[in-house]
Formats: structure tokens, sequence, C-alpha cells
């Protein structure tokens, strides 16, 4: 008889890459129980929103100044992981701050360098520029 294989089970850290369980890491933050306290916090959360296609949470955290009235999430997207590359700025005490980071899709992968400002204390995305490669 041979021994039963066990299945790996998948990762319960949150789609941001870090190792809390989605429920407790970016998903308060989707569901308004709590706000990001840093850029880098609210990338991460946005990335998150990217992956379980929450069009409402990228919306409200995106400036007004540079907010789109809609967002055309593609449904065969799979995205499969976020790296941190450089942070500037962003912390609780800074009104401003940068992210770069690269997303990794089934099939490819994208670098940007996202500015966040702070809005009625709130952290939002302003926009992002896609660096040379």
């Amino acid at each position: 008889m041979t021994p039963k294989r066990s299945r790996r089970q998948p990762s319960a850290g949150c789609p941001c890459g870090l190792a809390e369980t989605y429920e407790k890491c970016c998903g308060r933050f989707h569901r308004g129980e709590a706000a990001a306290p840093t850029a880098e916090a609210l990338m991460r959360s946005r990335y998150s929103a990217f992956v379980k296609r929450d069009e409402p949470y990228l919306l409200r955290t995106w400036h007004p100044r540079t907010r789109p009235a809609r967002l055309d999430l593609d449904p065969g997207m799979r995205w499969t992981g976020l790296e941190i590359l450089a942070t500037a700025e962003g912390s609780p005490f800074h009104s401003t701050g940068t992210v770069t980071f690269r997303a990794s899709y089934r099939g490819g992968s994208l670098e940007e360098r996202s500015r966040f400002e702070r809005v009625d204390g709130a952290w939002v995305y302003l926009d992002g520029v896609f660096p040379a490669q």
C-alpha cells in the first residue's frame, strides 16, 4: 500500500504578500474597519483589491483629482505576487509618499512607482509611472 500524499495547502497569507491572513491584513481595510496607516499599507491593500476585484475599494482609495469614473477590471487577469522594491516617505508622519513595486501576473509582471497623498487624513493613490525597463 502506498502512503497517501498530502495536498499542499495554499498559503494562508494575505494576497499582498504579508504573513497575516487576508481577513486580518487587507480585508479589514477593504471592509472599512480600519484605514491604511502608511502609503505602503495602502499600496498593498490596493494590490489585494485588484486580486479580489474589489472595484469600490480601489475607487474609494483613489485621489479625487485623478480617480476615474469606473474601472474595467479584466476577469481573466490572475495576479500572482507583489514585491515592494522601494519606499520614500509615506509614514504616519508624512503627507506624501511613494512606493515602487513589481506586481506579477500569470504571464508577466509590471513595475510601477506610485505616488500617494493624504486627503482628509487618509492615504489615497494619486498616480503612478512605469519606470523604463
